[in-house]
């Protein structure tokens, strides 16, 4: 019983480490593709300036919210970029939520929208649609190591 309890401890750890690894690396993807599509124009400097620093907060937001979800010590801080720019309403409003994530990829997958509409970021929509994919892919894994910590091992078997 007791090699028993180790093996699954050890495994559900280990897939645990391997889903964070794997959100990190879908977000970080949407999020380098991104910045890889910004206009290089000089007329839309500024613009492109105030995106990119918005979507590294957003994304800073959503990685850090996504780490207190699956975290099982209460009272963890996660450093976050500043959000001096950010309405407080809609923060207090995301902080209250049932899920911060869902409400942070909300903001980013509008941000993004609305940088392409403005020709901020210049990319063909096929390929912007990967960004998105990417975006969702990742909140699908958060789910997923979700599980690890919200469905513990059946007593019988712990």
């Amino acid at each position: 019983l007791i090699v028993f309890r180790s093996q699954q401890a050890y495994s559900r750890w280990w897939e645990g480490g391997t889903l964070l690894q794997q959100l990190r690396g879908e977000w970080f993807n949407a999020f380098s593709s991104c910045m890889a599509f910004c206009n290089n124009s000089e007329a839309k400097k500024h613009q492109v300036e105030v995106f990119e620093h918005k979507l590294v907060r957003l994304v800073s937001m959503l990685y850090g919210a996504a780490l207190s979800q699956v975290s099982e010590t209460s009272g963890t801080c996660f450093e976050f970029v500043e959000f001096s720019d950010f309405d407080k309403g809609s923060l207090d409003f995301m902080a209250q939520s049932h899920d911060r994530c869902e409400i942070v990829l909300q903001w980013i997958q509008r941000l993004i929208y609305e940088a392409n509409d403005a020709q901020v970021i210049k990319v063909a929509p096929p390929i912007l649609s990967r960004v998105y994919n990417q975006l969702g892919n990742g909140i699908v894994i958060l789910n997923n190591a979700r599980k690890i910590n919200d469905f513990p091992i059946p007593f019988p078997l712990a």
